[in-house]
């Protein structure tokens, strides 16, 4: 049975967001709908989380000592890492000593946070099908990769970041030193290493948000969500839509690489897993242990959003995947380098039926910063994504006078 308290008093169920981002925003709002007292941590003020949690808290997540300092001054009931730059050894020793439960476990964010470690545990442990790959430390350890197999074109990753920074095509030799750099300022943390992939000829990239979750009995149990479809511009998610058709040996197929790694990571809550599929074939690409960029378009698919899933799911409590209805989301950019912009048209956009908008609050814009994403549902998917493209290019934002 999953106790819940009340909020700001000696009995509350107090969680840990260790990143408070848009996508942390909204579970932290799940969350709060469930009673639960909320302490939201980034490394910069007024993040998007900062602004609906009880608590708000700025440091260095990945400085081990601060870390481990606002763990043990908060002690909260879970910590639920939302972020690729976090000290995932303070973890691990904090769960290890028993003061701490991280979600889904601290072993789980420690992979995860890591290309290396989770592409290594599902092709070298688990023996799921990936893309070659190679781990490279150098510029010329990359150029030797290339040209020992992984051939062009090929795709490089920082180790570590998040929505696609640090992350392109190499079509030709000479991309390749460009690529390397772009890595290097794209990575969340200062390391100089990056997997390079061989390129797959796939039909479509899906995301299956895949929830760990325990039923009325205090089973965990493996759901589904309908796979959803989406598109990326230099690794960044443009737009995505729900359901993606593909076949049903596909979907079998993409359920069990998602099952078998998310089982391997154990805990619960909602997993992102990456896949791509060509025909009836599929590779697993990369998998988040929380809410996925993609996945905000369950907030008008589903009668449950990844957000509230993710929330039910942490808690204990039975969670429901069903789709409500087909739907696409597009992302509104920030377009202007300012602080504390200004949105118009959003009337506009809003008054296109069967839309929504959501605007995350960002204190500052950039020109590729995600600033807020419109969302559309019909049941013909193909107007659904059209919908929320018209609607999203309809919202400008603009500096402030």
């Amino acid at each position: 049975m999953s106790l819940l308290g009340t909020p700001l008093l000696p009995t509350s169920k107090k969680i840990m967001f260790l990143g408070a981002g848009e996508l942390g925003k909204e579970v932290l709002i799940a969350l709060q709908r469930l009673g639960v007292e909320t302490i939201a941590v980034d490394r910069y003020d007024n993040a998007p989380g900062h602004q609906v949690a009880h608590h708000a808290r700025t440091i260095s997540m990945s400085d081990p000592q601060q870390l481990r300092q606002l763990i043990e001054q908060e002690q909260p009931t879970l910590i639920v890492p939302e972020i690729e730059a976090i000290a995932t050894q303070v973890l691990e020793e904090l769960e290890a000593e028993g003061k701490v439960q991280v979600i889904p476990t601290a072993r789980a964010a420690r992979l995860t946070m890591d290309r290396e470690g989770i592409r290594r545990l599902a092709a070298e442990t688990l023996g799921v099908a990936t893309s070659p790959y190679q781990f490279c430390d150098s510029l010329e350890q990359l150029q030797a990769a290339i040209d020992g197999g992984i051939g062009y074109p090929c795709v490089v990753k920082p180790l570590m970041s998040s929505s696609g920074k640090g992350q392109s095509k190499i079509s030709t030799p000479a991309d390749v030193e460009k690529a390397w750099n772009y890595a290097m300022e794209g990575g969340r943390v200062s390391q100089a290493r990056v997997i390079v992939e061989g390129f797959i000829d796939f039909d479509f990239e899906i995301t299956l948000l895949t929830v760990r979750a325990r039923n009325a009995q205090g089973e965990t149990q493996t759901h589904f969500c309908e796979a959803i479809g989406h598109k990326q511009v230099d690794g960044d998610y443009v737009e995505s839509w729900q359901p993606q058709a593909m076949s049903s040996k596909a979907l079998e197929q993409a359920q069990h690489i998602a099952k078998v790694v998310t089982d391997n990571l154990g805990g619960l809550g909602l997993f992102g897993v990456e896949l791509f599929v060509k025909g009836d074939q599929v590779w697993f690409s990369e998998v988040s242990p929380r809410p996925h960029d993609t996945g905000m378009v369950t907030m008008i698919t589903q009668w449950q959003s990844e957000f509230e899933l993710h929330a039910r799911a942490i808690l204990g409590l039975p969670v429901d995947t069903r789709l409500k209805s087909p739907g696409a989301s597009a992302v509104i950019y920030g377009g202007v380098q300012a602080q504390g912009v200004d949105f118009l048209q959003v009337e506009q956009a809003l008054s296109i039926p069967q839309t929504d908008i959501r605007l995350f609050g960002k204190p500052e814009s950039f020109e590729k910063r995600r600033m807020g994403v419109a969302l559309a549902y019909d049941a013909n998917v193909d107007n659904a994504r059209t919908t929320a493209k018209k609607a999203a290019n309809l919202v400008q934002v603009v500096k402030r006078d």
